[in-house]
Formats: structure tokens, C-alpha cells, sequence
């Protein structure tokens, strides 16, 4: 589920980090590692480190089609593994969330020649292309179909001809690149004779109906291929097409392809075999398969089972000559990593201990180190570690304890040289360039302990606590008290919530403490503002705290969270009872609904935004793996829904919901509003029409959401003190 503060920043991430391989994030190392590419100018250029020795790679006149008197802007683009060859990808255009497709062109920097891919193609219509192993092909999708053509334009071959709007080859439906972040849907062999791909049959899935009222005189719909919980999901299997013959064998993955999913394939490194992952519908076992790509053939060579959820797993790595490859794994209450063999008779356990690893940033073979993100003794921050990758080390701090926060690393695949990003609620973040083998910054000038020393202290600091509720569960949370605060007198209290497991909001980050909906200061006008991490939020405190909101939307979470707030307003005589506000978007628009309608005697305000109102509305992938599914009972999800609690609205409510969203449909506000109306509870409501989950579409419309929550904040939970 897309939450909007999440897609703002994921947004701007994608500005941050620069360009790479198209549509990934983070540095484009060069293959040893002791340089990177970098999009400069309209010129991509290698930086060679430490020095930053700079050198063109492809100039301008390169990238200027014949014929043209401009250079082609560059989005993203990949070379060959000799260098000789680029991948331009441009022109790009949104599918769903994410700028997936465009145009390619081929820079032969041997030949200094210019090559439209997929010329014949429509404009913007290419995906993911991809050049073969020996840099002599390109692939891609277009129109849901998998082509093939040689690096000069020539001999272009469609591997696939089935290809609809529901027959999907080589990318994904609506649903997997949602939940399963999945998009670029074929892999090359490794020996560049075949493509692997998925094949995503929605033949079956009923259209979701939006209606756009204003673009025309007589409005018309929009169908949104969408499985809602209870619906069967879309039939999944995984195909190797030879390209020589463009005849596709299909692995024959046990289990029903509609009952089941396959969200992660990639080729066994140097083999003619593919490993994958399926996951039953329900999302609580795991299998990994090795395939024979010649055959067909899968044998299930690891499972795992779960009484909550298994989640889809990261790119395997290999180990061992490919004989080995490493998952990640909470299956002993903490997410570890395990190296396990490729007959999946051995299985060794990594990383050790009572700490989760959040995220695996590089395996270090040469010098036997696995490097990755996690936080043993503070779940809102975020350092590197390390240990051995045998499973026979210790942990160890990579981070310097110096700097408390939220830090994420970039590391070249030689572990020589990398990027280091560091922010915190008092630190605007900031990066430096570092020699990872000393831990020294490349220059001192660039470094980030430079960089603080500019930096001003903000005078009115977030503060972090923890609070313990009656049922003895212990929340972290963050609260930004006002200026000139008086211990004495009495403030408007405003808590921020997302609370469901895709997303935490009390990290310790630079943004803790702001409101970028609020149109103005609310430090300064008076108010105190929180945010708390319930149970099921995703923060490393273990798989028992991540998981015990399963089956239990809607309610364990929204517990949490009223009896943490019932907790500070009883022990700080300075927050005012009778001023109490929540908000939230998406899944926080959820847990407002219910805190206000379940606990009105404790919250008096609500904003809630995109909310899902009916948890039997939303997409099955999402709702399903974290409430089981529906059958026999929906129980469950009637049990979590807001509109079961509608009827006991007693505060202040402002609902806002965009016509136009193809992810929580405003069929949940209809379904909301219908439900208040028969209740005779009066509310304010602020439809946007035609505007997406994001409510950020045409001129004007951040600007008059922002105004729109302000105002009604202030006129129902007045700020300042008494």
C-alpha cells in the first residue's frame, strides 16, 4: 500500500541518488568498483575515485541524434560489461507509480554511432531493455510483449505475440508491482541464448470502474484491472523463450498458478538453471525452486512456513562458486541472514543475535564480510554492521557511534570505496565520499563532520520517549513540544499515524517533528505534535512485534496507539485533553478513522486521507497477507473496518479522498459517507476529482490540501497555549 509521505520521499530519491541502471536507484559503480558513472552536463562521465578524476564516456555530440541539433536527455542508462556499448533509456513516461517506459537508443562508443532501439515501436513504449551477456542483442518489452533485436537495429523478433492489457509478458500487473514492488518482469540467460520471464495472466480479473466526470462534457470510466480481497488472484508462470526460435517452455512450478505467487526469479549464476520463490496465496509458505531451463523441470530445494506472514524475499546473492546462495529469514524471531546450499541440504545462519538485519548492503566474498544495515539497542536509528559471512564472527559497528541517526551506505563491489548518507531529527542530511577500507573520508573539505560544523542546532529539538500502555507494551515515539514551551500551562496535541506494516513514522530522521501537510509553523502556533510506532510497524525490534498485528488490522494497532496516548495525556499535565487531534493518509487514514470512531473519549479531531473505510475493498495481495484470507470468515476484516465504527463519531471529522485513486478507491469514502448519513453523524468531507492516491495532480491542489487541513485543524483543535 503506497503511503504518501513514503511516495513523496521514494519520489525523491529517485532525484537524489542519481542515475544507475534504468529505473533503479543508487550509484553506477563501474564494474572494479574504483569508479563510477555519473549523467553530467548531458554527458555521462566516469569518476575515477579518490582523486575524482573525471572523464567522458559519452559526449553530447554521441547523444545527438543524426539529423538533430539536440543531445537526447538522459534518464538513465547501462553499459556493456566490455564498456564498449551504452544503453540510453529517455523520453520517459509513468506506468502506475514509477517512470517504467520510454524510448532506448544504443551508443556504440567504438563506432561513435547512435541507434534507436525499437524504432518501429510507439514513442515512449519500450520497458526495461536490456543488453544480452556478449552485449550483442538488446531485449525489451513493449505493448506487453518481449522483443529481441541486435544492437544495431537490425533482425528485430517478437519472442512473445500474445500480449494484451491482460495477457502480461515480461512485466506485471497492477497488483504485483504494488505489493511485490515487482516491474521488470525477464531476465537474459547467462549464456545469452534464452530469456527467462514471467507471464501474468488478469484475463479474469474484474475492472474496478473510476468515472471521470470533468474532462469531457459526458463523463466516461476507467477500468483498473484490480483484485479485491476474496477475488482469486492472477495466474502466474515463468517461461524461457530461446531467442534463436522464439519458442517458450514454460517451468512447471508445482501448485495451482492462480492460488499461488512467484514474486522473485532470477538465473543461478553460470548454470542453465533458474531459482525462485513462490508463496502460497495465503502468504505463509515460502518455497524456493531450482528450475532446469532446458527441461523444465522444479525441484523445491528450501520451505518455510509461518503462522503470520513470509515476505517476498531480496535478490538472492551466490556464494561458494554458486554453490551457495543467502536469504533473509525471521523464522527464529529476528530477520537473519542464512546461506543455504543449492541442494538445500545446508543451511548456516550468519548473522547471530537478538537484532534484526534490516537490510544486506554488500557480501564481501574476497574478505569473507557481509555489511548491513541494522539497529540492536534503538529501533528508530538506523548504522551499518558487519560480521563474517561464514556465520563464525561477531558484530561489529561499522558506523561511527558519534553520529546517532539514520545512516545508509552505497558501497562499490570491491568494499573500496563508498557513499555515506546521514540524517537524524537535528541533522539535515548530508553524504560524504569515503575510503571504505580506512573509514576515512575522501576529503575533509566533503566530509560530514565538516559539513555538521556548519550546521545549526535547531533551537527547539524533537524529543524522543518511549511509553509503556496498560497491556504492558513499551512504544517508541517522537514529539516536537512548542516554541517557548511552559511546563505550565496547556497545549493542543496533534499525533501523526500510520500503523499498519508497510511503513514506521517515528524514526529518527530529519523530517521527525514536521508536518508538510501544516501551512505554517506548528512549533510556533502552539501545538505539540507526535508520532508513535505500534505493533506491526516494520522497525527492527523482531518478527514477534512486526507480526503480531496479523489478522488484527484495525484493531491491535489502533490499541496501541490510543492506549499510548490515553498513557501521555494522564502523566503531562501540560498537554490539554480536550484538544486532542489525529491524522493520517492511506493506512493512517485507517487507524484515524478507528481511533476517533473506537476511542472518542480520547481523540476529538480526525483528518484522515485516502483511507481504506471497508478492508473487504482493498487488493487482495496486500490485505490478504497480513488478515489471511476471507474464507471461511471475513470476521476479521468487518472486525478492523472503520465503517463498522462509524456510528460511534462523536468529535470532529474531516475526510478527504481523491476520485481519481486507482489504489484506495473512493468507493471507500461513498461506502464511509453512506454509513455516517445513516447515523445522522454530520462530518466534513473534501472529495479532489480525478486526482490519484497522491492527491498531488493539477494546478493548485498541493497547496489547497495543505490550506484545507490547516484551517480545519485550527478551527477544531485551536492552537496555543492556556
Amino acid at each position: 500500500m503506497i503511503k504518501h509521505l513514503l511516495f513523496r520521499l521514494s519520489l525523491a530519491c529517485i532525484f537524489i541518488c542519481g542515475f544507475s541502471k534504468a529505473n533503479a536507484q543508487g550509484i553506477n559503480w563501474t564494474k572494479d568498483g574504483n569508479a563510477y558513472y555519473q549523467n553530467s552536463g548531458g554527458e555521462i562521465v566516469s569518476v575515477t575515485l579518490p582523486k575524482n578524476e573525471r572523464k567522458t564516456v559519452i559526449s553530447r555530440s554521441l547523444l545527438t541524434p543524426a539529423g538533430t541539433g539536440n543531445a537526447i536527455a538522459v534518464r538513465s542508462f547501462q553499459l556493456s560489461d566490455d564498456g564498449t556499448k551504452a544503453l540510453i533509456y529517455t523520453n520517459s513516461k509513468k506506468v502506475w507509480r514509477y517512470d517504467t517506459r520510454g524510448d532506448y537508443w544504443l551508443a556504440d562508443l567504438t563506432t561513435n554511432k547512435l541507434t534507436q532501439i525499437g524504432k518501429d515501436k510507439p514513442a515512449s513504449s519500450l520497458m526495461f531493455a536490456k543488453l544480452s551477456p556478449d552485449g550483442s542483442k538488446v531485449a525489451y518489452v513493449s505493448k506487453h510483449n518481449l522483443y529481441v533485436e541486435n544492437v544495431d537495429g537490425s533482425n528485430a523478433k517478437a519472442l512473445t505475440t500474445n500480449g494484451t492489457d491482460r495477457m502480461i509478458n515480461g512485466t506485471f500487473d497492477w497488483v504485483y508491482e504494488e505489493e511485490f514492488d515487482c516491474r521488470d518482469g525477464f531476465r537474459w540467460s547467462p549464456d545469452g541464448k534464452s530469456i527467462a520471464y514471467w507471464q501474468i495472466d488478469a484475463t479474469k480479473i474484474k475492472n474496478f470502474l473510476m468515472i471521470n466526470n470533468t474532462d469531457s462534457i459526458y463523463p466516461y470510466t476507467i477500468p483498473v484491472e484490480y483484485p479485491k480481497v476474496g477475488e482469486n488472484p492472477s495466474a502466474c508462470k515463468v517461461g524461457v523463450v530461446d531467442v534463436a526460435t522464439a519458442q517458450t517452455k514454460w517451468l512447471a512450478v508445482p501448485g495451482d498458478n492462480i492460488q499461488h505467487y512467484i514474486p522473485r526469479m532470477q538465473w543461478v549464476p553460470n548454470s542453465n538453471e533458474i531459482i525462485l520463490q513462490q508463496l502460497n496465496r495465503e502468504q505463509n509458505e515460502s518455497k524456493i525452486f531450482i528450475c532446469d531451463a532446458n527441461s523444465g523441470s522444479a525441484k523445491a530445494i528450501y520451505t518455510e512456513k509461518a503462522k503470520a506472514w513470509i515476505d517476498a524475499q531480496n535478490d538472492w546473492k551466490w556464494l561458494n562458486d554458486n554453490k551457495e546462495f543467502t536469504i533473509l529469514s525471521d523464522k527464529d524471531g529476528w530477520s537473519h541472514l542464512y546461506r543455504i546450499s543449492l541442494d538445500g541440504k545446508k543451511e548456516t545462519l550468519v548473522t547471530k543475535g537478538n537484532y534484526d538485519v534490516i537490510e544486506v548492503k554488500l557480501i564481501d566474498v574476497k574478505n569473507n564480510v557481509v555489511y548491513f544495515l541494522a539497529s540492536p539497542t534503538n529501533a528508530t536509528q538506523k548504522y551499518l554492521f558487519k560480521t563474517k559471512l561464514d556465520g563464525k564472527g561477531k558484530l561489529e559497528q561499522v558506523t561511527p557511534s558519534i553520529l546517532p541517526g539514520t545512516h545508509n551506505y552505497d558501497i562499490s563491489p570491491n568494499a573500496a570505496f563508498a557513499i555515506h548518507n546521514y540524517n537524524s531529527s537535528v541533522v539535515r542530511p548530508v553524504t560524504e565520499w569515503m575510503n571504505f577500507t580506512t573509514g576515512n573520508p575522501l576529503s575533509m573539505d566533503g566530509s560530514i563532520t565538516s559539513q555538521l560544523a556548519k550546521q545549526e542546532a535547531p533551537k527547539n529539538k524533537v524529543e524522543f520517549f518511549k511509553v509503556t500502555t496498560e497491556d504492558g507494551i513499551e512504544l517508541d515515539g517522537w514529539m516536537k513540544k512548542p516554541d517557548n514551551f511552559n511546563p505550565n500551562k496547556k497545549y493542543p496535541v496533534v499525533f501523526y499515524v500510520y500503523g499498519e506494516p508497510a511503513s514506521p513514522t517515528a524514526t529518527d530522521v530529519y523530517s521527525a517533528g514536521k508536518n508538510f501537510l501544516y501551512a505554517g509553523d506548528m512549533a510556533k502556533d502552539g501545538y505539540i505534535y507526535i508520532s508513535m510506532d505500534n505493533r506491526g510497524a516494520p522497525v527492527p525490534k523482531g518478527s514477534a512485534w512486526r507480526k503480531g498485528i496479523y489478522k488484527n488490522i484495525g484493531i491491535l494497532n489502533v490499541r496501541d496507539q490510543a492506549m499510548a496516548a490515553k498513557k501521555l495525556l494522564a502523566t503531562n499535565a501540560f498537554m490539554d485533553k480536550d484538544r486532542v487531534a489525529v491524522w493520517g493518509w492511506s493506512g493512517g487514514g485507517s487507524s484515524t478513522l478507528n481511533l476517533l470512531f473506537q476511542y472518542p473519549e480520547i481523540y476529538k479531531t480526525g483528518i484522515a486521507i485516502a483511507a481504506v473505510g471497508n478492508q473487504l475493498t482493498y487488493d487482495n495481495i496486500y490485505q490478504e497477507r497480513y488478515m489471511g484470507t476471507p474464507f471461511p470468515s471475513n470476521e476479521a476484516y468487518v472486525k478492523g473496518s472503520p465503517i463498522t465504527y462509524a456510528k460511534n463519531l462523536k468529535g470532529n471529522l474531516l475526510y478527504i479522498h481523491g476520485t481519481g485513486d486507482d489504489n484506495v478507491h473512493y468507493q471507500n469514502a461513498e461506502m464511509l459517507i453512506n454509513e455516517l448519513v445513516k447515523n445522522k453523524k454530520v462530518f466534513q468531507l473534501m472529495s479532489y476529482p480525478n486526482r490519484t492516491h497522491s492527491i498531488s495532480e493539477g494546478e493548485g491542489t498541493s497547496e489547497h490540501l495543505a490550506l484545507t487541513f490547516t484551517k480545519f485543524l485550527r478551527d477544531n483543535c485551536p492552537p496555543g497555549a492556556k
